[in-house]
């Protein structure tokens, strides 16, 4: 297992594929929130595609902290856990973007639209294991 700052190639694969990830947020009490996500990444960030509303972007309205752990569907030995800062919360491009999500988990245009955002998250910390 190694850790730094930067996403390799291969973590961006697995960032890239139909692997599921769990997203951990921070309560108003610290406690943790964790909801699996589908994931993407763009220019080295890490995006999670939620609705206004959720407790996800509560939460990462008052604490920006989060962690997001993705596993290789394929093979669950190999896996990537990033702890990084929501630093934008994109509205622009949000709905486009959960239909984009949606093709590549399902195959198909994501049912229902209104209130998406895209939460973008820099990378602080990165482990691995597996690649």
């Amino acid at each position: 297992m190694t850790g730094d700052a930067a996403l390799t190639q291969e973590d961006r694969d697995l960032l890239h594929g139909r692997n599921f990830a769990h997203f951990a947020t921070l309560m108003a009490d610290g406690s943790p929130h964790v909801a699996p996500v589908w994931v993407d990444e763009r220019d080295g960030k890490v995006l999670v595609n939620t609705a206004e509303g959720r407790v996800k972007i509560t939460n990462v309205g008052r604490d920006p902290r989060v962690a997001v752990s993705v596993t290789d569907s394929a093979n669950p030995y190999r896996w990537v856990s990033i702890r990084g800062r929501v630093v934008r919360i994109i509205e622009e491009g949000a709905e486009d973007h959960i239909d984009e999500l949606s093709r590549r988990y399902n195959g198909t245009d994501y049912p229902a639209h209104g209130g998406r955002r895209i939460l973008e998250i820099v990378p602080e910390r990165v482990a691995r294991s597996g690649s």
